[in-house]
């Protein structure tokens, strides 16, 4: 397994230049990352510098003071086994735990966070959740679909599903044994990483090559979930990544999924699939059905779980 990939012309969209005669060309960049990448980087997004610095400071303090210790643990376990020849590459190198904010947040639930943690979490939660929503109306303005609809396509009868994975991938000795986070797609919708600007490790598969995504200071990486897949009957498709352990440096990775209810139906939107078709090239379903299935499935490819639902469908 290489340790680096290359970095090609990697998509960057400056969103100032919407407001601009840009924004053709700026909106061009977009569909093309979203066709052919499923990953791109966003500058000038609108979340401000110190909030982001003051999310970096407080999740990396929350590491070192309060998961450390555990991961550690692990680590030397798992160091252990794979010495001894165990394989150990079904276990992923990080630290981690999640916060939900839609439908109900689980923040004041949450252990070992002081209540500046938990107001400054929530604060960056709000402006994610604006962002992804203007990048959805975006998506639908490139692909002819009417303002709105990919919000509402995530509805559900209690709105979207959203929430944050806090991830610190810490130094590991042994690169050669186990991976970062092992080789997946995101099951749901959109989903926006602030990652570390001093650390690299994410990598995604283009043109069966495996493509850094490259750190940048204040920029937020965005990708395409499956259920985005299915909705643009795959026309924008969720891709392959993965994250790579390091033997130094601790890459801090705060990932926002905003994906569609449990109860949403997903399917492909009638604007998009052909006229000459006779059916979509997707399934229709419930999101929470792809999800009990991915769980199952997540380090797996996503063409068979596609096929599952529809199977589901076939024999209801």
């Amino acid at each position: 397994m290489a340790a680096t990939g290359t970095t090609l012309s990697f998509p960057v969209i400056n969103m100032e230049k919407l407001q601009t005669k840009e924004k053709p060309a700026t909106m061009a960049v977009l569909n093309d990352a979203c066709e052919n990448w499923g990953f791109f980087e966003l500058l000038n997004h609108g979340i401000s510098h110190e909030l982001m610095d003051e999310v970096e400071r407080l999740n990396k303090a929350h590491y070192t003071s309060c998961r450390e210790p555990k991961f550690q643990e692990f680590a030397a376990r798992t160091l252990e086994a794979g010495e001894k020849g165990a394989d150990v590459k079904d276990v992923d190198w990080e630290s981690t735990f999640f916060v939900r904010h839609l439908p109900a947040s689980n923040l004041a639930d949450l252990p070992d966070l002081d209540d500046h943690y938990r107001q400054v979490m929530k604060q960056f939660a709000s402006e994610i959740q604006k962002l992804s929503e203007k990048l959805l109306d975006l998506l639908c303005e490139n692909l002819g679909l009417e303002k709105g609809y990919l919000k509402q396509a995530f509805a559900g009868s209690n709105g979207p599903t959203f929430g944050t994975k806090v991830s610190a991938y810490p130094p590991c000795p042994r690169p050669d044994l186990v991976d970062g986070l092992r080789a997946h797609t995101d099951a749901g919708g959109i989903i926006l990483l602030f990652q570390d600007d001093q650390v690299s490790g994410l990598q995604l598969l283009k043109d069966g090559e495996w493509v850094d995504v490259p750190p940048m200071r204040y920029a937020i990486v965005v990708n395409i979930g499956d259920q985005l897949e299915v909705i643009t009957n795959g026309r924008y498709k969720s891709v392959t990544h993965r994250v790579l352990t390091r033997p130094d440096g601790n890459r801090m990775s705060i990932a926002s999924f905003y994906n569609p209810g449990a109860d949403a139906v997903i399917f492909p939107a009638p604007a998009l699939v052909a006229a000459e078709e006779e059916r979509a090239a997707y399934p229709r379903f419930v999101f929470e059905d792809y999800m009990n299935l991915y769980v199952r499935q997540k380090f797996e490819a996503k063409e068979p779980r596609f096929e599952a639902m529809k199977s589901a469908i076939a024999t209801a």
